[in-house]
């Protein structure tokens, strides 16, 4: 037993009080774990641009002061009732989504949308009690998205803790806990190009440079990469992506231009905007008989797909994905440990890195567009 299990922690966390004001280093009060849930020591922590999108209040009813933060590393601090398949001081990431083990998508290899632990932007409190973990001077602070990783310590329902390689630096392998599997799996899952064929990704952010990087390592010969920025080409090199098309520069459709291209159409595409216009052309890009597109990018509330039916009946395939098809307590160890076997590159995706204390900065570079993912060291 670890001595402060059972006990409130006091530690440092980064609060957003209200929209769009920068965190506030705080010291909070971290509750113990309750039935089912695990207190981690988040060591690493990266942000991705979901929580910047919750910071601006765009994508929920707004709910503060809450603590952000969903793409991190960490050790495992102390265990609630009834957790058995983690123990004190296993390395772990914490997932915005999880894996009870008895739902019906659990128990088949061909989903992970767990019926309980499914992403739920709205909770602000813990499933067993609805009660939020953390506070200060009395007064409850929020949690997001099961985890709030920008703490320095944190409670998260242990169906959403994978437990992977000690070995592994975790200083790296944080990013894995969202948007690297998200955009790899969509390639390597759901996508499944063959080696020498061709790939279209539309989209060339951290989640977008993720499936290029699964292209590459399914030996994809022709990686297509499709931006309204053209800044973001060269970069993109790094990711396995050879040939470029920016929707701007043409005065047709941007499938009919890489139909062109491609003799008829590309093999695979991987959409990984949100973009309605985006999520059509990449569906419409792919060469009849045996194309597929796969769908990653959220779409605004209101967005409606339409293409015409032919397009089917032609034999293209169009299909969507939740975080790369990957379960998170059973599979992502597996992607630790891809990277332990350098079969995955995570050094590329990490081009900034900030102690705690300067975490506002990690807000500064992804809204300039400058970092693919800023790594926040939260022991200083």
């Amino acid at each position: 037993m670890s001595s402060t299990a059972g006990q409130v922690i006091k530690c440092k966390a980064a609060v957003a009080w209200e929209a769009n004001k920068p965190l506030a280093i705080e010291e909070i009060e971290v509750a113990p774990p309750g039935p089912g849930e695990v207190r981690l020591k988040i060591l690493f922590t990266a942000l991705c641009h979901t929580d910047v999108y919750f910071w601006e209040a765009k994508g929920q009813t707004p709910l503060f002061p809450r603590i952000f933060g969903h793409e991190a590393a960490g050790i495992v601090e102390s265990v609630g009732e009834g957790v058995t398949h983690l123990k004190e001081g296993d390395h772990a990431l914490p997932v915005f989504t999880g894996e009870c083990g008895e739902c019906p998508h659990c128990k088949t290899e061909e989903s992970n949308m767990c019926d309980l632990l499914r992403i739920n932007t709205d909770r602000g409190g813990m499933i067993h009690d609805g009660k939020a973990r953390f506070s200060k001077n009395g007064q409850p602070i929020y949690h997001f998205l099961g985890t709030s990783t920008f703490s320095q310590y944190t409670v998260v329902h242990a169906g959403c803790v994978a437990k992977v390689d000690p070995a592994a630096p975790l200083d790296k392998i944080c990013v894995l806990s969202c948007g690297i599997c998200t955009g790899f799996g969509a390639t390597v899952n759901v996508a499944k190009p063959k080696p020498g064929s061709s790939v279209a990704i539309f989209g060339l952010g951290a989640v977008g440079l993720s499936a290029a990087e699964g292209a590459r390592v399914a030996g994809a010969s022709r990686i297509i990469g499709v931006d309204l920025n053209s800044s973001r080409f060269e970069l993109a090199k790094k990711f396995g992506v050879n040939e470029f098309v920016n929707p701007k520069d043409h005065n047709k459709p941007v499938q009919e231009v890489i139909a062109e291209m491609t003799n008829g159409g590309v093999d695979r595409s991987v959409e990984c905007t949100g973009s309605i216009q985006a999520m059509i052309s990449a569906f419409e890009c792919v060469h009849d008989g045996w194309g597929v597109a796969v769908l990653v990018g959220v779409p605004s509330k209101d967005d409606a797909f339409k293409t015409h039916p032919v397009n089917f009946l032609n034999e293209r395939t169009l299909k969507g994905t939740f975080y790369g098809n990957y379960k998170a307590r059973t599979d992502l160890p597996k992607v630790v440990d891809m990277y332990m076997r350098k079969e995955l590159e995570l050094e590329k995706f990490l081009t900034h890195s900030v102690p705690l204390s300067e975490i506002n900065k990690s807000f500064e570079y992804m809204l300039k567009g400058e970092s693919i993912r800023c790594v926040i060291r939260m022991e200083e």
